[in-house]
């Protein structure tokens, strides 16, 4: 199983959304707080990133920014233009661009591909909580080649939509947002920037070794011998590599994935409360339902009320 994608599938609500927007000098938007994650690439000409904390940031044609913990940020044509408020719409989509200046031709200043995706904080993978504010993917010749084909060809489909235009729209987003993450946690593995946390996990080959163990059979009754032996480590050993990089022992990190799929399932559908014991490794509905209810404070039945 793929822990990155994972992680994500958990956290992930409703459908993602993206447009194309034309921005005419001098321009500027601010987008608040949310639950969101968004994104933004630059198609064409430049645009400054101000974040709520922090320096602004000079972006160029190319150039990917990611905005994983939902605060809000400015966009502009230059750092001290004044922006204005992004409000979104009921259906969750962005405002249309606005029409050109009058008196200017139809060339715009700048091009941007905008999007966000909505996310539940509840029970937030750690592997994204890591993220600083500002993931910041500078267009560079011959770096993340499978990132710029996506990001070409959603481009492409939301310039000119054809028939399937909206199936493939939300198919490359959830394409986009991996190769995002990837190339960011390759960059910072390359770097070598961090010794610890899930950076460095995910380059460890036995720690993601049990990961991948663990997201593949969260049911099974794993020990931290078997998960230390799936990365070729002793028990000891492996325990302090694996406490050290993720931040938690991993058995600890076993019942909290347990229980953040548990409530992915409480939240997709119907699945009786036995069957989803079962996926996540409880031999009874009872001991279950007492696990949940010691992690989410109330029992899976009114979770599932609530989520629905």
């Amino acid at each position: 199983m793929d822990v990155l994608s994972d992680a994500i599938a958990a956290m992930r609500t409703g459908r993602p959304h993206s447009g194309r927007r034309d921005k005419y000098a001098p321009w500027g938007m601010r987008i608040e707080d949310s639950e969101g994650a968004g994104f933004h690439v630059v198609l064409r000409g430049s645009a400054w990133l101000l974040p709520s904390g922090g320096e602004p940031v000079a972006l160029a044609a190319g150039d990917v920014v990611f905005l994983a913990h939902g605060r809000g940020y400015a966009l502009t044509s230059g750092p001290d233009v004044e922006p204005t408020v992004v409000r979104f719409q009921p259906d969750a989509n962005p405002p249309k661009s606005p029409p050109p200046p009058p008196g200017r031709d139809a060339v715009p200043d700048t091009v941007l591909l905008c999007g966000a995706y909505w996310l539940d904080r509840s029970r937030a993978h750690p592997l994204l909580t890591e993220l600083p504010e500002v993931v910041h993917l500078p267009a560079r010749v011959g770096a993340h080649r499978s990132l710029r084909a996506t990001v070409e060809l959603l481009g492409a489909e939301l310039e000119e939509p054809q028939p399937g235009s909206d199936t493939i729209v939300a198919s490359l987003l959830d394409t986009l947002l991996l190769y995002i993450l990837r190339a960011w946690w390759q960059d910072e593995a390359r770097a070598d920037r961090h010794p610890t946390g899930w950076a460095a996990a995910l380059a460890d080959p036995a720690v993601t070794a049990a990961l991948q163990a663990i997201h593949a059979a969260p049911d099974h009754a794993w020990t931290v011998e078997e998960l230390g032996a799936h990365g070729g480590l002793s028990r000891a050993a492996f325990a302090r590599r694996f406490t050290t990089l993720v931040g938690r022992p991993p058995l600890a990190y076993l019942t909290w994935w347990r229980m953040t799929t548990a409530g992915r399932l409480l939240r997709a559908d119907d699945t009786p409360l036995r069957t989803i014991a079962e996926r996540t490794g409880y031999t009874s509905e009872f001991a279950f339902a007492k696990a949940f209810k010691r992690q989410y404070g109330v029992a899976p039945g009114r979770y599932r009320r609530q989520a629905s």
